[in-house]
């Protein structure tokens, strides 16, 4: 499977932590670490997604975006989930 067929275009908006934010955690880490260090996002596009953003811009700006406010969700909300799931 490649990079980019792993990743939906937007990952789930649910108000809980789903199954497809379990499987991408190490994403939004790295979304959040780029975020931070002022990455570029068409760099990071291409790096995590595997979306070339000179061939196909809107997804991958879509992508990129989505997915990063998810993992800006997570760092709000979806924490407290995985929190709970690890006391089980």
């Amino acid at each position: 499977m490649s990079a980019e067929s792993s990743f939906l275009d937007r990952p789930p908006t649910d108000a809980r932590l789903t199954d497809y934010d379990r499987a991408h955690l190490t994403t939004y880490l790295r979304l959040l670490d780029a975020e931070n260090e002022g990455a570029c996002w068409q760099e990071v596009a291409q790096i995590i997604f595997g979306i070339d953003p000179k061939s196909d811009r809107v997804r991958a700006e879509v992508v990129y975006q989505s997915h990063l406010a998810r993992a800006h969700w997570m760092t709000q909300n979806g924490f407290r989930d995985l929190i709970r799931s690890s006391l089980h």
